[in-house]
């Protein structure tokens, strides 16, 4: 069988027939042994320790956990993902929302934010020069109550420790 990767210079690109023994056989053993699960679980966390991505940071953790006979006996406990809110919610402020979607909060430069009435007032209120406007599918007066409320309200509601509302 002719091979035809293999040029006058090179190797024939097929296995050797014949066995490998002595200085042949120790040159290559170190290439054909399989790395132990210590060696892997190295490599893939030095290939990891830039990332930014928890699951393979976990996954590397795993390795390494494993590798030295150390994983753990129970399983971690399932993250809940965040609760769904409205776009207009500060993500510091932990607070749910309050309602279905109903108003819109503009800025000054007609930046806006769709919201539920809670997250639109406090928005509102942490805004110079905002507005609200109603969406078309709102309850009665939710623009007026967003304005409203938010009269009451200090400016980043959520970081003030009895609740944000004026004295």
């Amino acid at each position: 069988m002719t091979d035809l990767f293999a040029g006058p210079d090179t190797p024939a690109s097929h296995p050797i027939d014949e066995p490998l023994y002595g200085a042949a056989a120790l040159a290559v053993r170190d290439q054909l042994r399989e790395p132990t699960d210590l060696e892997v679980a190295i490599r893939v966390a030095q290939q990891l320790l830039d990332s930014d991505s928890v699951p393979a940071l976990q996954e590397a953790l795993r390795l390494l956990l494993r590798a030295h006979g150390a994983e753990p006996t129970t399983r971690p406990a399932a993250v809940e993902p965040p609760a769904l809110r409205c776009p207009a919610a500060h993500p510091e402020d932990p607070s749910p929302c309050g309602g279905p979607v109903a108003v819109t909060v503009l800025d000054a430069h007609n930046g806006g934010a769709n919201g539920c009435e809670h997250h639109a007032a406090r928005l509102l209120a942490s805004l110079e020069g905002g507005r609200v406007a109603p969406l078309p599918h709102a309850p009665e007066g939710s623009a007026i109550r967003v304005f409203k409320t938010s009269g009451t309200l200090r400016p980043f509601a959520w970081l003030a420790p009895e609740g944000g509302e004026r004295r």
